[in-house]
């Protein structure tokens, strides 16, 4: 018998190294393939190289001032460089500069300022500042760049202002794929997992046996601290591993998928409603975490709440790999870092309000009794959020 559960789970491992396997091998191709594209521009215009421009300079007595920001790791921008490098190259005339702003701190400086002098609140790269006129986006520098040009140009109808609707309103991101709402919704659904509710509350119950109230707000503060933590720094550390190898578009790939599969067996499981969940804290780590559990101090809560983390990612890791595959589709790091605290804050949230509830005189055992009767509704809302966000992944990568 033993041989056939040995069997089995060397089997399960062999499976998981093929998947590990497969995903490396993706994620190689798709590292060669985005750095076969060179940023490299080879003489596009007599103004390409100029020194850095200045939002103040918009025209010039041959026409409108065309600056493009862009970010070698953004898949968006590796497919508008090469449109703008050629419009560049067949209008001589024109004062263009390329900027990178990637390459500088100084360069994503000089974007923050131009966002700030044409009054477009939050925009992503790729983006064009053209004249007076802002365009944002793969599909709005490709089909309207000409024609903003033409209109500024000398002898026609002159300047156009922000105002104008020939434009694109300046400002407006409902084009994008990323929104507040959908950070917070999918930070919330992230944290109702069963997983970190689980160590929470079987520490809470431990804490509760020593009486001391001010002992369980301590240290559920600090389990809940290491969480928010851990979980926005691996959150960074993953956006920044995107942009630097230029695979954010394998990895959205990937975060699709994983996520319409996971969301998958997220709804089986919460429509079957019994048996023991398929994602869930591995049964050989539930050792390690009871004994941190069992210290009940506020070292060992620290150190409990990077173990959740790092554990409780099978359970919810397709929601994060998801919103991380959007935000880095669209923005730099410096941009999307308070897209991954909101993100965060709203993830630990549940556990806030549990911790609250408990400290306010709401019973363990109630706590724990709702959140037995409810799993199954919590695994379907999951599997929705997973399957939804794998969709809508999947379309943003179509439609780019």
């Amino acid at each position: 018998m033993s041989q056939g559960r040995s069997g089995m789970k060397s089997g399960r491992n062999g499976s998981a190294w093929v998947v590990c396997l497969l995903i490396l091998v993706i994620l190689t191709g798709a590292a060669y393939a985005a750095e076969n594209y060179s940023f490299e521009i080879e003489n596009p215009g007599a103004h390409a190289s100029s020194p850095l421009p200045h939002p103040d300079h918009r025209f010039t007595e041959n026409g409108p001032v065309l600056v493009f920001f862009y970010n070698t790791n953004c898949a968006d921008c590796i497919k508008t460089h090469p449109y703008v490098l050629e419009y560049i190259r067949t209008h001589p005339e024109l004062e263009a500069h390329l900027i990178d702003i990637g390459a500088s701190s100084e360069k994503r400086e000089l974007f923050t300022i131009y966002k700030d002098a044409f009054r477009t609140g939050f925009i992503p790269v790729p983006a064009v500042f053209v004249g007076n006129a802002t365009l944002v986006g793969y599909e709005e520098i490709t089909l309207h760049l000409e024609d903003a040009v033409r209109v500024q140009a000398p002898g026609s109808m002159g300047p156009v202002t922000h105002s104008s609707s020939f434009f694109f309103p300046i400002g407006d991101v409902t084009a994008q794929d990323l929104t507040i709402p959908l950070v917070i919704t999918a930070g919330l659904a992230d944290g109702i997992n069963p997983c970190a509710f689980s160590v929470l509350i079987i520490l809470l119950f431990t804490l509760a046996a020593a009486g001391s109230r001010r002992k369980m707000v301590v240290v559920g503060a600090g389990f809940i601290g290491a969480v928010f933590v851990f979980y926005f720094l691996s959150g960074m550390g993953l956006f920044y591993l995107i942009q630097s190898a230029a695979i954010s578009r394998a990895i959205g790939i990937i975060a699709a998928l994983i996520a319409f599969a996971l969301g998958i067996v997220s709804l089986y499981d919460g429509i079957r409603g019994d048996g023991k969940p398929a994602l869930a804290i591995p049964e050989s780590k539930k050792g390690i975490i009871d004994r941190y559990i069992q210290k009940g101090s506020v070292p060992a809560a620290l150190i409990l709440g990077v173990l959740v983390g790092m554990f409780e990612l099978p359970c919810t890791g397709g929601i994060y790999l998801a919103i991380l595959s959007l935000i880095s589709n669209q923005m730099t790091l410096a941009e999307g870092i308070p897209l991954l605290f909101v993100y965060n804050i709203f993830f630990v949230m549940p556990l806030v309000l549990i911790l609250c509830a408990v400290v306010l005189g709401l019973p363990l055992e109630r706590v724990d009794r709702w959140r037995q009767e409810h799993r199954g509704a919590v695994r379907i809302l999951m599997g929705l959020v997973l399957i939804g966000l794998g969709l809508l992944l999947a379309g943003t990568l179509i439609a780019g």
